[in-house]
This record gives C-alpha cells, sequence and structure tokens, in this order.
C-alpha cells in the first residue's frame, strides 16, 4: 500500500496549519484512495527535536516519526509562516533527519499565515529547503492565508490542484524514485548529442 507521512508544524490547537494539512491529505486521497496517511505533529514532539539536536540522540517517539517519514512513498510538509519564513521547529525536525532521508522523494509543501503578502515563503523559503534535501515537490504547492479559510472555495481547488499531483506522482511510480535513478551525467549528455 502507498503511504503518505503528513508532517505539520502548527503550534495551536486548533491550528489552521494542521487544517491545511488534513485539506490536502484529504485531497490526495481523493485522487488516490488506496492510500495509507500518517500524520505527524511536531508540536508533540517540540522538546524532543530540541533534545535531539543537543545529543544527537531521538528519542523512541521521535525516532518513530522520522521512521514514519523516511519510510513513506510521498511527504506533505505544511508549516505556519513565521518572520518570513517556516517555522523553527519544522526547519528543525527536518535539520535532524539523515541528508539521504528525502532522495527522490515526491512531496507537497504547504504553508499558513495572517496574510497573502508572506505566499512567497513556498517558492523562497520551502522549495530550497526541499531541493537541498534533495526531495521532489510537486508543482503545485499551496499557501493559505487567513482571508482563504472565510471562503475556501480558491482553497480548496488549489489543495485539490496539488492532491491530484501528488497522487499522480505516486500512482505513476508507485513509490518514491530511488536516489539517482535516471541519472545521466552532464558529461554523457554532451557526448550523446555529438
Amino acid at each position: 500500500m502507498t503511504t503518505i507521512a503528513v508532517v505539520t508544524a502548527g503550534l495551536s490547537q486548533p491550528s489552521s496549519t494542521r487544517l491545511l494539512a488534513d485539506k490536502l491529505a484529504l485531497a490526495t486521497r481523493a485522487a488516490l484512495p488506496d492510500v495509507e496517511i500518517e500524520v505527524i505533529e511536531l508540536r508533540d514532539l517540540a522538546v524532543d527535536v530540541t533534545k535531539n539536536m543537543l545529543t544527537g540522540f531521538p528519542s523512541p517517539a521521535l525516532r518513530t516519526a522520522i521512521d514514519t517519514v523516511t519510510a513513506a512513498d510521498g511527504l506533505i510538509a505544511v508549516t505556519p509562516v513565521f518572520t518570513a519564513s517556516y517555522s523553527g521547529l519544522f526547519k528543525s525536525f527536518f535539520d535532524v533527519l539523515d541528508q539521504k532521508a528525502l532522495d527522490g522523494k515526491p512531496v507537497l509543501i504547504g504553508a499558513t499565515g495572517g496574510t497573502e503578502r508572506h505566499s512567497l515563503v513556498l517558492d523562497f523559503a520551502l522549495r530550497p529547503l526541499f531541493a537541498y534535501l534533495r526531495a521532489e515537490p510537486v508543482a503545485t504547492a499551496v499557501y493559505a492565508a487567513s482571508s482563504d479559510w472565510a471562503s475556501p472555495g480558491d482553497l480548496d481547488t488549489r489543495a485539490s490542484r496539488a492532491g491530484r499531483e501528488l497522487a499522480a506522482r505516486l500512482s505513476s511510480e508507485g513509490t518514491a524514485v530511488a536516489p539517482d535513478s535516471g541519472f545521466v551525467p552532464f558529461e554523457q549528455l554532451l557526448r550523446a548529442g555529438e
């Protein structure tokens, strides 16, 4: 069965970040019904993440979360925006993962914030983070400002599109792409064109 890990870094309960994560998970499930979804609330692991950064050793709960993300075929990652970027808790969690844990893994990224002005966080903070981790974000990322919740029609449309893109990636590949699969060195491409 295809599995998706959902990492949400909302701090309050209820959290608009969790609401967006759930919306993206449901949109993916609508396009790929036979999928198992596991949600990881980073709020519950904040102390464990900090201790891991200080000691290098994860607690049993954090180890379970890390293993869930590493083993999943796909990932949905949603963060609130703080000071024009992802939250520190969100970044710290991805800092404690093994550098190769997300190699080739399809990722749907999302963020929440008070105003639409922060929507660029998707392209200027989240995409570079996941590019560095060698994950493969789908084309559509979803940002939800406070105003999107009052009239969620457009938000639902964007979430549906993003969910279909993640589902298509997972169903066409079966699982995440193996690290470096299909990689052709640039020099080889040049020789092939001669």
